[in-house]
């Protein structure tokens, strides 16, 4: 974009923004969904500048381990941090050992390293095994750990890639580690979903068709399905937790500056470099929902949700979010495709 003379500082930022929203949003209509607070819950008293400090004040976390995917780098690693830092041992989780550990010895307070690798369902199976190894049961789970390509359709295991890394391999995690938490009789589930869930993901919601790359792929829908399916995802499982004494809820953690669009073309990492410090959240903001729906006492038996900014969200508009036959079909394909790797 050429910002000149004549154009203002203003008008070059909304050009900007306008280039990063075409392109993060492809395929949506023009009558997008919209969230709206809950009003039959009470407001948190937080906001989208609410950092995840500021949402864990005065909260003694002693005592509870937390699991987290994705923790060597932008939502992951403050979330580690923080959660650390409020007394909690955590439980960090990278592609490989090295990057697990240096995050890890990156912070202040208890966190063991475990390698994580989520296109291979081996590394996810042995992972929940060695986490129970070494004694720990999460009292909290977080799902944090995603990929947005921005390319070409990629298979994993014949399986679209980006559906595989942001919800099956959670999904296979998840129902290792159930059981033992289910024994405790507490615990929290945390889904990192995205208002892409909402807004881009294929009209017909999740195209069960077209989860192999059977027909034409779309990178922004890719990303879009796979976040509705860790909604859904989430909705089916707080169903089957019912009784259990364990929850669980889906966060959007807004548009936030991490590394996440490091695979965009050129001129969408460009644009986001230049526009992402006015208009994006940073670090501490964007893992402010996810801790505070991780750790907060008054969602002790809040599940089955969908947060944003820090308070729970009704979607006004067509969407797919709360699909509860579309959430149990998902969860017999995810079965399916996960087969030989479940208990």
């Amino acid at each position: 974009m050429d910002c000149k003379v004549k154009i203002n500082r203003r008008d070059c930022l909304t050009g900007a923004a306008a280039l990063i929203a075409a392109a993060s949003t492809s395929g949506c209509d023009k009558e997008a969904p919209e969230a709206m607070i809950d009003d039959s819950l009470p407001s948190s008293g937080f906001t989208k500048k609410s950092t995840a400090e500021d949402v864990t004040l005065g909260l003694d976390l002693s005592g509870q381990v937390a699991l987290i995917t994705g923790c060597n780098s932008g939502l992951g690693l403050e979330t580690m941090r923080v959660l650390a830092l409020r007394g909690a041992h955590v439980i960090g989780t990278g592609r490989t050992m090295n990057k697990a550990q240096k995050a890890c010895d990156s912070i202040t307070g208890t966190a063991t390293p475990f390698e994580l690798e989520l296109t291979n369902l081996d590394s996810v199976r042995n992972c929940v095994e060695n986490i129970f190894q070494r004694g720990l049961t999460p009292n909290m789970v977080i799902c944090n750990a995603g990929i947005n390509t921005f390319g070409d359709l990629e298979l994993v295991q014949g399986i679209e890639k980006t559906f595989f890394v942001n919800f099956l391999g959670h999904f296979v995690l998840v129902n290792h580690i159930l059981p033992k938490m289910i024994e405790n009789g507490s615990g929290r589930f945390v889904h990192v979903s995205s208002r892409s869930a909402y807004k881009q993901a294929p009209s017909v919601g999740i195209d069960f068709d077209n989860l192999r790359g059977e027909g034409k792929f779309d990178s922004g829908e890719a990303y879009g399905r796979s976040k509705l399916a860790n909604a859904l995802f989430s909705l089916e499982l707080s169903r089957r937790l019912q009784g259990t004494g364990l929850t669980s809820n889906a966060i959007h953690p807004g548009l936030v500056l991490t590394n996440i669009a490091r695979s965009a073309p050129t001129f969408i990492r460009k644009a986001f470099d230049f526009l992402g410090p006015y208009v994006a959240k940073t670090p501490a903001e964007g893992a402010a929902t996810q801790v505070y729906v991780a750790t907060n006492p008054a969602l002790d038996e809040i599940s089955g949700l969908f947060f944003e900014n820090s308070n729970a969200v009704i979607i006004k508009g067509k969407h797919f979010l709360n699909d509860q036959s579309m959430a149990e079909a998902l969860w017999g394909v995810a079965k399916e495709m996960a087969d030989g790797y479940l208990t």
